[in-house]
């Protein structure tokens, strides 16, 4: 834990210092190594056999999780949406 923290306070520091110079192609560069950290968490996933077999449970509960919110935001913004319509009506109405 020490460790990721000081490399990321050291790469706060030379990004600091480094402020003033141009990086051309850092956006690339991160999103790449974003991919290959993906890519090696899929790896150990794959790899884990508690975590296989406990997939469609996850799989499930991430869906009723996600159908919720997704049903909730929707009436969220509906109700919303009713109550600007019926604020403006009555603004026109006057």
């Amino acid at each position: 834990m020490f460790i990721a923290i000081g490399f990321m306070v050291l790469g706060g520091v030379f990004g600091f210092l480094l402020r003033k110079k141009e990086f051309r192609n850092i956006s690339k560069i991160i999103t790449l190594l974003i991919w290959i950290l993906l890519f090696i968490l899929g790896l150990e996933v794959g790899g884990n056999p508690q975590i296989i077999s406990g997939l469609t449970n996850i799989g499930i509960e991430a869906l009723i999780i996600t159908a919720a919110a997704v049903l909730g935001s929707a009436i969220a913004a509906l109700l919303l949406w009713k109550r600007i319509n019926n604020k403006q009506k009555g603004l026109h109405e006057e």
